[in-house]
């Protein structure tokens, strides 16, 4: 019985593996990454809303490393899109949610203003900003769903949303062109005690025609 239930566990592992692809090993850091980490951009995941179902290829040209993607990134994503979002990957030919990748590499990125939250508040806070910014409730409760666990060593973070400084990182290559496209990554930076400095101005985003949605962020060092 043992034997069958381990071949079994090793069948369904080896079904499941060709779905995602991810790679990271601590082992493989050079000295200079140990002692100033990389950093690491959290699940960056991209939604496609066409106003028909059509076919959509995407390309990530990312200044970085890879680490995990689902599903299978080989050179580009070809899905199939509907209206509501699904995906069909023209690969696999299976259903996802979203196109998801992770990536670490060596971005400086300016936290000269943003916003400063509490732990305590930080999914009632998040909520606000990303509804300002454009996302709908689907979208911005994945996101405090995934980071909300992941704010919780400091007292604060100031959160910044990272613009130019994370597109010219992390180009998005789409066909069909897309009509509109919002691509929001915050950047999180743990804090002992409030900091005074300049709250960024949010942009309504507005949906026209073929919209993509992106979101993504990264844990920063104190």
């Amino acid at each position: 019985m043992k034997k069958r239930l381990f071949a079994l566990a090793l069948a369904l592992s080896l079904a499941v593996m060709p779905l995602s692809g991810c790679w990271w090993d601590d082992e493989h850091l050079s000295d200079e990454e140990l002692v100033h980490p990389p950093v690491v951009a959290a699940k960056p995941v991209i939604y496609l809303y066409p106003e028909t179902e059509c076919d959509v290829s995407v390309r990530l040209d990312y200044r970085g490393n890879l680490t995990c993607t689902y599903p299978v990134y080989d050179g580009g994503w070809n899905v199939t899109a509907q209206p509501d979002g699904t995906l069909v990957d023209r690969r696999d030919g299976r259903e996802y949610s979203y196109l998801f990748w992770e990536g670490e590499d060596d971005a400086d990125y300016d936290t000269s203003e943003g916003f400063v939250i509490s732990r305590e508040g930080a999914a009632d806070a998040l909520q606000e900003l990303l509804s300002r910014a454009g996302l709908t409730p689907r979208e911005y409760n994945e996101l405090i769903v995934y980071w909300l666990p992941r704010l919780q060593t400091a007292p604060y973070y100031l959160v910044t949303f990272q613009g130019e400084r994370y597109t010219e990182r992390a180009p998005l290559h789409i066909t069909p062109e897309p009509d509109s496209i919002l691509r929001v990554f915050l950047t999180f930076r743990p804090l002992e005690e409030p900091v005074s400095l300049p709250e960024q101005t949010i942009t309504p985003f507005v949906r026209t025609g073929f919209t993509v949605v992106e979101w993504g962020g990264a844990l920063l060092s104190a």
